[in-house]
């Protein structure tokens, strides 16, 4: 193997994270906007594997609009639907999961994403998450006379229960492709894995 091809050392990287990992899947948690679906389907790409968002399957399921299920039964309903939506997709095997804001808040779905996989808290700062979330108009909590209230609120109340993730990686103004690297990294740490790919790089 060629020290010169930039691309093989990272193909190594992910073929060990995936071997480490097992069947456990990749679980991003965070505030609405902090880049779970963005930088999760990029880290899928770069780890060569499946990337799944809670959201959209919860709306394959229902057939409504996570917006649609709000209104129509209330938060607690639509946390119960989310996590056995969650809980199937953490029995499915490894995988980049990306879940919605409140998911993480759920005590059976902490325990459940605790279980069965790797939690990383993508955390962004109040500026950010509003410059993100106000492109979007599909956010029910925030259907509100002061959003940034709302989201200060949140931020207050689930910051202490994200921080009960495995690992935290700062998202921020940054190419996806740099955050997802980033999440990579925090991975190969926590796997034990921090330098084994050099190592096998120059090995070769």
């Amino acid at each position: 193997m060629s020290m010169n091809d930039d691309h093989e050392p990272n193909q190594i990287e992910a073929a060990a994270i995936r071997e480490r990992l097992g069947t456990r899947p990749v679980v991003l948690v965070g505030l609405m906007g902090a880049g779970k679906s963005t930088v999760g389907k990029k880290l899928a790409s770069l780890l060569a594997l499946p990337f799944h968002d809670a959201d959209n399957e919860i709306e394959a399921v229902s057939r409504m609009t996570v917006p649609e299920l709000f209104e129509a039964y209330g938060e607690p309903e639509f946390r119960n639907l989310e996590r056995r939506v969650i809980q199937r997709l953490l029995e499915a095997g490894p995988m980049v999961l990306a879940t919605g804001g409140g998911a993480y808040m759920n005590a059976l779905t902490r325990e459940a994403i605790a279980a069965y996989g790797i939690s990383v808290w993508l955390k962004a700062d109040l500026d950010i998450l509003m410059e993100r979330v106000s492109r979007r108009q599909n956010r029910p909590l925030l259907k509100n006379a002061n959003p940034r209230g709302v989201m200060e609120r949140l931020m207050a109340e689930r910051y202490p229960v994200y921080a009960l993730a495995d690992l935290t990686v700062i998202s921020r103004e940054e190419k996806k492709e740099v955050i997802a690297q980033e999440v990579i990294d925090a991975l190969s740490r926590y796997l034990g894995l921090s330098g084994e790919a050099a190592t096998e790089s120059t090995a070769s």
